[in-house]
């Protein structure tokens, strides 16, 4: 009976986590997903209800996989420590896979702000000149110095 109530315990709580995080995402995460994709909310929120898709397909199978791992509890206090350490696990695979969507958020953004940059300003100047810091500043060529003829 303790092994079932204590892994019910854990199915509930990390279910339920992962529905919190991919719901909070998802809400935050739209504002991004729009600005990244142009203003095309439609697009975006298409994109965004496939990331919560992939993150539920993702989160659900550990939750599930990592049921099986593990000693099973034989008292009271094995039976908390069972529970606390896969929770533990289950809120570092969030915070992972909520750091990779933040990335791929990011890196479309960012794709996306370099598109319209170059259809306002045309293709951006050769980055080698750049040095990192700044746009590329090439100095216009210098001119001719001039050079005393000699007449003799």
């Amino acid at each position: 009976m303790l092994l079932i109530l204590t892994y019910s315990a854990y199915l509930a709580i990390s279910i339920a986590m992962t529905v919190w995080v991919a719901w909070t995402l998802s809400k935050r995460g739209r504002i991004f997903l729009i600005d990244g994709f142009g203003g095309k909310e439609e697009l975006a929120d298409s994109i965004n209800h496939l990331l919560v898709v992939g993150f539920y397909l993702m989160n659900l199978g550990w939750v599930a996989l990592s049921l099986r791992f593990g000693d099973r509890p034989q008292d009271g206090p094995g039976a908390i420590e069972f529970l606390t350490t896969k929770v533990g696990i289950i809120l570092i695979v969030l915070g992972a896979m909520h750091f990779f969507n933040m990335f791929v958020i990011a890196q479309l953004r960012q794709r996306a702000l370099n598109y319209r940059r170059a259809e306002l300003h045309g293709p951006a100047p050769p980055a080698a000149a750049s040095y990192g810091y700044g746009p590329a500043v090439v100095p216009p060529p210098s001119p001719p110095v001039p050079r005393p003829h000699a007449n003799g």
